[in-house]
């Protein structure tokens, strides 16, 4: 027992380090503020009050619409979807609006730009509209007037007649960084003025229905009838207009995506100049670098955008462009990847001189292009038949020389050579992604001018190298990556 003071000495020096410590942790004022800063959730009540008025709802009737309509249906709901019984609970037997409300409905959201009654939405939310009916957040209603509607960026502006009205303030979206906090004011499924907030999950996403809008990608909860509404920043400054979803079911999946305010104030300008929206245009068909093909094009890394086709009369036929040219920058913008390139093109004026940056053969080369404007869509052009196979080569190809009656329909001279698959056996082509009905237009960097050519050129490339095929699909390019098979 006579080791028991030592013992509780011992232990009361361990205490009154530990506390010592905690002591010193929470009991600096700054410290204790950083934590409670870094978890604390921003408030957004003032935002909303403050901006709440600029928000309008966009209510619009089709005449020619007969018989009941499905609401479920309207906003693009499937049966299966659990919202669509939320829509039979309220709106009736089946989910359908009565007949004696006549006409077709669809609602969404909109964004008073100018004092004068300017309004912003989305050109889906008014098409075929035969009446628009605007309801500010003072339940004032007003017969609006469609100024112009642009569908390639998803924005339409209005006209209605007011004075004095409150409007939003523009912000910048290019000046967002990922993971900052944005809110969301519209009118999902009908309910006026909702507020919903997240983060910015991405910037520059480019979605397959619209190649020109370098989308911005939030978790913030949007429904149908949030389309058009704005989308702040915590400075109360629009950065955004909401316009799509990604969803499976019709409802909020946590994928949501917004037009830049620039973008979408540069249609807002040139509607209200001329009532329509003009692009720069290039003239070129481009996809990804891969990883596969970056190794065939001399590239340590995927980047740039590569020309899988020069359209005739464009451009960049003029200023020289090739199918297999990796275009790296754009005005002294680097291109990362092919989505990159086209909203650049478009926002630049018709009939500028842009500088592009192109990877060719290895060498770096500066090319002048005066831009023109962006025609409307070309038409779809319907790939060669097929004929009976023969032997395939080492690549599992079946091939065989165009005649005219293939090189019609593409339009095609027999100047531009390739060769037609005929099919395709278990092999590397098949592998690589290349069909029966293709035109394979150029091989390992070199154009393919008939089938005894293209043999040639298959012999001279060695078992294991990755080489880059440019295959002609439709009225469309684009080159992949082939693994040569070991002898």
């Amino acid at each position: 027992m006579h080791n028991l003071p030592a013992l509780l000495a011992s232990i009361l020096m361990l205490c009154a380090t530990s506390w010592s410590a905690v002591s010193a942790s929470s009991g600096d004022p700054s410290a204790s503020t950083a934590r409670t800063s870094a978890y604390a959730l921003p408030d957004f009540t003032s935002l909303v009050e403050n901006n709440g008025p600029v928000v309008v709802n966009i209510s619009t009737k089709q005449d020619d619409v007969s018989g009941p309509q499905d609401f479920g249906a309207e906003e693009g709901l499937s049966e299966d979807s659990p919202l669509y019984d939320f829509f039979q609970r309220f709106f009736g037997d089946e989910g359908q609006i009565p007949e004696d409300l006549g006409q077709g409905r669809s609602l969404g959201s909109g964004l008073i730009v100018s004092s004068d009654g300017y309004v912003l939405t989305n050109s889906h939310v008014v098409e075929a509209a035969d009446e628009i009916i605007v309801r500010t957040s003072d339940r004032r209603e007003f017969v609006a007037q469609v100024i112009g509607a642009d569908g390639r960026s998803d924005i339409a502006l209005l006209k209605i007649d007011g004075n004095d009205l409150p409007s939003a303030r523009i912000g910048s979206a290019a000046d967002l960084k990922v993971g900052e906090w944005v809110l969301a004011i519209g009118s999902p499924f009908g309910f006026d003025h909702s507020a919903t907030a997240g983060i910015v999950s991405a910037k520059g996403r480019s979605l397959p229905s619209e190649n020109y809008v370098p989308f911005i990608q939030t978790d913030v909860a949007i429904n149908p009838g949030n389309s058009g509404g704005p989308l702040f920043n915590l400075a109360g400054e629009v950065i955004g207009v909401n316009s799509q979803i990604y969803s499976r079911t019709g409802g909020f999946m946590g994928l949501s995506f917004a037009i830049p305010i620039e973008v979408a104030m540069d249609v807002v300008e040139q509607l209200k100049e001329k009532g329509r929206v003009s692009r720069g245009w290039l003239g070129v068909l481009i996809q990804d670098v891969t990883r596969e093909l970056a190794e065939p094009f001399g590239l340590r890394h995927p980047q740039g955008a590569l020309v899988a086709q020069v359209l005739p009369d464009s451009p960049a036929e003029a200023a020289g462009l090739l199918a297999g040219d990796i275009v790296l920058s754009f005005n002294g913008k680097d291109i990362v990847t092919s989505s990159n390139l086209p909203p650049l093109v478009g926002v630049t004026k018709v009939g500028t001189e842009a500088r592009l940056q192109v990877l060719r053969s290895g060498e770096i080369l500066d090319l002048p292009v005066t831009l023109a404007e962006l025609p409307d869509d070309s038409e779809i052009v319907v790939a060669a038949g097929q004929v009976e196979p023969a032997a395939a080569n080492r690549l599992g190809l079946v091939v065989r020389d165009l005649n005219d009656d293939d090189r019609q329909p593409l339009g095609l001279s027999e100047e531009h050579g390739g060769v037609l698959v005929e099919s395709v056996e278990e092999g590397s082509a098949q592998q690589g992604g290349i069909r029966a009905g293709d035109i394979i237009i150029a091989f390992h960097n070199q154009p393919v001018t008939d089938s005894q050519q293209f043999r040639a050129l298959l012999d001279g490339v060695k078992g294991g190298q990755l080489v880059a095929v440019l295959v002609q699909r439709g009225d469309g390019r684009m080159f992949y990556p082939i693994r040569i098979p070991m002898e």
